[in-house]
């Protein structure tokens, strides 16, 4: 089984708080791993050798600074409650097709599959539990890590190393 119900998933409130309402069509767009395959794409995207992203090291794409092309502000635009947009510096370097699959990655064992579209639009509620986490596309090389002091590093990223 690659998913588990968005019911049953741990940090379900994220997505069904009051503040931030999601409509039905873009809930069931949000479709948590279950722990089995999310380990298995961060192995295969990420990181054969940590499980958090405070843990990346030399080998894993996101620790090469060669990675990270800019670094932009998520938290003031995250704060602005006339805006639902992402910062202009994100939706400049993703370019993606809203229906384009992307995955939420907060740690190895919990990670999240849903679309671009979906994700634009209800980007504050996966930030709302922002101890840091990846957006990778299993198709594009284009990322985003989002960091706990409120930045969003900005890059491109390599295929992920194999295990030595």
């Amino acid at each position: 089984m690659n998913y588990i119900e968005l019911e049953s998933y741990s940090r379900k409130w994220i997505f069904n708080h009051k503040s931030l309402p999601i409509n039905a069509e873009d809930l069931a767009n949000i479709k948590p791993f279950s722990k089995e395959r999310a380990g298995q794409l961060w192995s295969q995207l990420i990181s054969s050798q940590c499980n958090f992203t405070d843990q990346f090291s030399k080998g894993d794409w996101p620790h090469d600074q060669k990675t990270w092309l800019l670094e932009a502000d998520w938290q003031r635009a995250w704060d602005n409650d006339d805006s639902h947009e992402l910062p202009e510096e994100v939706l400049a370097h993703l370019t993606w097709d809203d229906n384009s699959k992307v995955y939420f990655c907060y740690e190895r064992f919990n990670m999240i599959e849903t679309n671009w579209g979906t994700f634009k639009r209800n980007w504050k509620n996966f930030l709302f539990y922002d101890d840091g986490a990846l957006l990778i596309s299993a198709k594009r090389k284009e990322t985003l890590s989002f960091k706990e002091n409120g930045s969003v590093l900005i890059g491109t990223r390599a295929p992920a190393q194999p295990a030595k």
